[in-house]
């Protein structure tokens, strides 16, 4: 029987990052993953043959870049543990059949004389009026977005003590749609923003999706857009790097049954086989509110009825990962790829809209489609001269009509339909380029991430109003704490402030560390 200060279930990126803070604040720590390798989302394999390297969910990080984590390089995993960010200049693209481009550079100046070409001088105008609005806010909803939230009900009064603060706070529960509607003329404009803010699993009518829009200009222009040198998995890499520098293990290959409980307190983690490990102070788990009756049943009743009520994002991906003989080439040049490329042959809101439509329906929109060639970016992903293609096909979790056991038998169909739209934009992905296929469907997300991509939902859970702040995922998880149960913290996509690659273990070690009487910033100050 194993004995341990702090114990982890889930080596995702969040788990990872929570137990490197705990190791770096002197705490023995064990993170156990139940795959044969650790990362989750953020993991980068070879899929389908030695020498390509697919990046299995996250392929880029955008939201991380404002986190201290590596802004203040917290845990040394830029200076120290082989960490290194690609940061090109062109940002965002979105390409149309007819060769129309929307180019979203990082500098914001170089931005707006492409709006000034493509759509109007202006909507180039309102653009930079917009993205410095957006900036301005910035520091106020970063300075929340690392760190353990408020409760909703006194972020919304604290919102409401300013005009700023209200006026964020509108934004919040408006849909991306109407923001873009009230700021620009363009409907190309329009399609170009509201597809990028999407990429977070958001429909573009949803309530609560406006933040986004506001938000991700702001983000775009201010830190820019990455993925890691060798792949999104090097951030996993560094991460355990940083924990057993820090005198923490990881083990693969160990899936946990259930969480210890012993009067009314989390006291360790079991394993299949039965092994015991204990923690002295306290267990980390990545359980997504859906599974915490499985892994925590001690959990009182009404916290399991309300985090089985939490809902799950109206869509996920059906994902194609390509090996290339050669690197892509885009019809419109490969002057246009970008960390990340929308493609798209509609031309109007109501069109693209219509497609979103299709994915309520529990159809998948084959004209939903984004991604491209990783080693444009990053030639080290593959043999010299070799691609590596990465597709995103926006699809149903509940595929109609015969449900999500369905996709097993549809996702190939699927996948060739998405390549017919994709080769509507590059020059040379004809069955004669392509080494290798392999298709990863929204059911076979939830199979590979059981505990935290329910539904096939890589983000963990929707981000609507009423499941953010501290009601992310519900009030009682809100603080990472489970009512009932002391000592057990909850990390993931699932938590506060929301899925993707935001670093958000963090905010679960800042809550434990206060708990614990521990000084985060004597911990946390550069690492040495």
């Amino acid at each position: 029987m194993g004995q341990y200060d702090v114990v982890v279930m889930g080596a995702g990126h969040n788990g990872l990052t929570a137990a490197a803070y705990m190791a770096k604040a002197g705490k023995k720590v064990l993170v156990l993953e139940a795959k044969p390798f650790y990362g989750g989302g953020v993991s980068t394999r070879e899929l389908i043959r030695p020498g390509f390297w697919h990046d299995e969910h996250s392929n880029v990080h955008i939201m991380i870049q404002g986190n201290p984590l590596l802004r203040d390089d917290e845990l040394g995993l830029l200076s120290k543990f082989g960490l290194e960010y690609i940061y090109p200049d062109l940002v965002h693209v979105s390409i149309w059949e007819d060769g129309t481009v929307i180019r979203s550079y990082k500098d914001l100046d170089r931005t707006c004389e492409e709006l000034a070409r493509v759509t109007s001088e202006k909507d180039a105008e309102a653009y930079r009026k917009f993205v410095k609005m957006s900036q301005t806010a910035l520091p106020m909803l970063m300075s929340g977005m690392y760190s353990p939230p408020f409760p909703l009900g006194a972020f919304v009064a604290m919102m409401d003590q300013s005009d700023e603060g209200r006026f964020l706070l509108d934004l919040m529960q408006r849909t991306a749609l109407d923001i873009v509607d009230a700021y620009f003329d363009s409907d190309l404009l329009k399609v170009h923003i509201v597809r990028m803010v999407t990429e977070n699993l958001q429909m573009p009518d949803e309530l609560g999706t406006g933040m986004g829009a506001f938000v991700m200009p702001g983000i775009v222009h201010t830190f820019g857009c990455s993925m890691p040198k060798g792949g999104s998995g090097q951030l996993s890499h560094a991460l355990v790097r940083a924990i057993e520098h820090f005198g923490g293990e990881v083990r693969v290959n160990a899936p946990v049954k259930r969480v210890l409980v012993s009067s009314g307190k989390a006291v360790g983690l079991e394993l299949e086989d039965g092994e015991q490990i204990m923690a002295r102070e306290g267990v980390i788990g990545q359980i997504h509110p859906h599974k915490l009756r499985q892994f925590v049943g001690e959990t009182p009743e009404p916290v399991l009825a309300r985090a089985e009520r939490v809902t799950q994002s109206t869509f996920s991906i059906n994902l194609t990962h390509l090996a290339l003989k050669e690197q892509l080439r885009l019809k419109a040049g490969n002057d246009c790829n970008a960390m990340m490329t929308e493609l798209m042959d509609f031309y109007t809101v109501r069109d693209m809209c219509l497609e979103y439509d299709k994915l309520r329906r529990g159809e998948v929109s084959h004209r939903l489609i984004a991604g491209g060639d990783n080693t444009i970016s990053d030639p080290s992903r593959a043999p010299q001269g070799a691609g590596v293609f990465y597709g995103v096909n926006f699809a149903p979790y509940n595929l109609y009509p015969h449900g999500p056991s369905s996709w097993d038998a549809a996702k190939e169909e699927h996948a060739d339909r998405a390549l017919e739209q994709y080769r509507k934009f590059f020059v040379n992905l004809g069955d004669d380029n392509i080494l290798g296929r392999k298709v990863c469907s929204p059911l076979d997300h939830e199979r590979g991430s059981p505990n935290s991509m329910v539904e096939g939902d890589a983000h963990g859970c929707a981000p609507f109003f009423y499941q953010s702040a501290g009601h992310r995922p519900t009030a009682d998880l809100g603080s990472f704490r489970v009512p009932g149960v002391e000592g057990l913290y909850l990390t993931g996509p699932f938590m506060h402030p929301g899925g993707g690659v935001f670093g958000a273990g963090r905010a679960t070690a800042i809550q434990m560390m206060d708990d614990m009487g521990l000084d985060y910033d004597k911990v946390c100050g550069r690492a040495v």
